[in-house]
């Protein structure tokens, strides 16, 4: 299979100059350190020269890459799988069946992607073999040191005795980079400087909060920019559930996202902001990077971020390919503009009533079967054209999870379509369907 037929099924023409880059410098005989931007491609810019370097040996883990979060690892495994290779890749993770994992290994894959506690299990339990291991790529490695895996890396590579390459990927500069790592001859690709050439396209606000009311300000300011594809950022969880229960009070439709929510949770909020069922996202900095998130015109900082690699993942999220995006900054007497911030904001006037966002186009239909039921995406829409009674343009995004499925459909259809379908069987098996909560 040739790139341009890879490319070709994420809708990319031609790889951007970082991906360039990297292209050209992994398969060299050398160890890459890839520092980029959040939004910038890393993904395909490591998946695929990898290929190069790839042989057919069956069942044997070529290369492994860590990664510090389980929704990273899903990404990844999603985005090797959509470019059609005849490559096996598995992930694992905390919350991730580990019996599902160790049915995998019967018959290991080429790639293995997983975050660095279960990788560390799975070595230590034997599950896998690191001895066929020749490649090791360390995804948002600085976010791993972050979250406090230095340990379990360490272990992870000196497990990996047979290691001819390592990748390394970051956001951000690195102070530096650990020997534990073992880099030898490394070439560093350091697009960070690319991203101040976006400032162009950012356009940075300050919302004095009056009375000292954050939440009635954000609310007056969600309503001023209709609330159409927005992140808020919080430094706590707590701020998350509090402004999540303000909107649910209006009835307006968001999700949230933090540390404390069940895995299936956090992933069906991420499905919904990708169909566009969703527009609007409140979280805590777990959803800065490192995660599939599209294209969003504003970010609020309702708390401040505590350091500027913080600020810079959070802008990242917008003003991305040189599209405008906006951020706000929220005031209250007690809060500070961050030193770090160059630019000094245009101050935003906010409205004295309150105007509820227009409501998303989009709502999302569950299916509760999947992958693992031999369920596909075609088999979907021909149900619900056929028997749903829909026209190609009331479907959106689909999603096709192991044991579950995720359709937008157009808000104003979902109901009916509801009623029409509940009693039909897909692949002759009669599967739970309802509208994603």
């Amino acid at each position: 299979m040739n790139y341009h037929t890879i490319l070709s099924h994420f809708n990319i023409t031609q790889l951007n100059d970082m991906q360039k880059a990297a292209m050209e410098a992994i398969p060299k005989p050398n160890d890459v350190v890839l520092i980029s931007p959040t939004g910038s491609g890393k993904t395909l810019a490591f998946l695929l020269p990898i290929l190069q370097l790839l042989h057919d040996k069956p069942y044997q883990i070529q290369i492994l890459i860590v990664v510090p979060s389980r929704e990273l690892a899903i990404q990844i495994e999603q985005v090797f799988k959509k470019m059609g290779t005849a490559f096996k890749i598995n992930a694992c993770y905390g919350g991730h069946s580990v019996k599902t994992e160790e049915h995998n290994f019967l018959q290991p894959p080429t790639i293995l992607v997983g975050t660095p506690g279960r990788i560390a299990h799975h070595l230590r339990a034997k599950n896998i073999n690191a001895h066929t291991i020749h490649m090791l790529i360390l995804d948002e490695f600085d976010k791993s040191l972050e979250f406090g895996f230095k340990h379990e890396m360490e272990f992870i590579i000196q497990q990996c005795v047979n290691l001819k390459k390592r990748i390394l990927t970051s956001a951000t500069q690195l102070e530096e980079i650990p020997t534990f790592v073992g880099l030898q001859n490394n070439v560093q690709l350091n697009y960070t400087k690319e991203s101040h050439q976006l400032d162009a396209f950012l356009t940075i606000k300050s919302v004095n909060v009056k009375d000292d009311d954050k939440l009635e300000a954000l609310m007056l300011l969600l309503g001023k920019i209709n609330a159409q594809s927005a992140i808020v950022f919080c430094n706590h969880r707590e701020a998350v559930n509090r402004i999540s229960e303000q909107l649910h009070f209006f009835k307006i439709d968001h999700g949230y996202y933090h540390g404390g929510l069940e895995q299936i949770d956090r992933e069906k909020t991420l499905i919904k902001l990708r169909n566009g069922s969703i527009k609007l996202l409140i979280t805590t900095d777990l959803a800065a990077r490192g995660l599939d998130i599209p294209e969003i015109d504003t970010v609020i900082h309702y708390q401040l971020p505590m350091t500027e690699d913080v600020m810079i993942h959070r802008n990242g999220r917008t003003a991305r390919m040189k599209s405008q995006g906006t951020v706000y900054f929220l005031l209250d007497k007690n809060d500070v503009l961050p030193s770090f911030l160059k630019d000094t904001p245009e101050k935003e006037i906010l409205p004295d009533k309150f105007i509820i966002p227009t409501p998303s186009l989009w709502k999302t239909l569950y299916i509760g079967g999947g992958k693992k039921d031999k369920i596909n995406k075609m088999d979907i829409v021909g149900m619900l054209l056929q028997k749903g009674q829909l026209q190609k343009e009331d479907l959106g995004k689909i999603e096709v999870l192991d044991y579950s499925a995720y359709i937008a459909i157009k808000a104003d259809k979902i109901i009916n379509t509801l009623n029409t379908i509940k009693n039909q069987k897909i692949k002759n098996k009669k599967i739970k369907m309802d509208i994603s909560s």
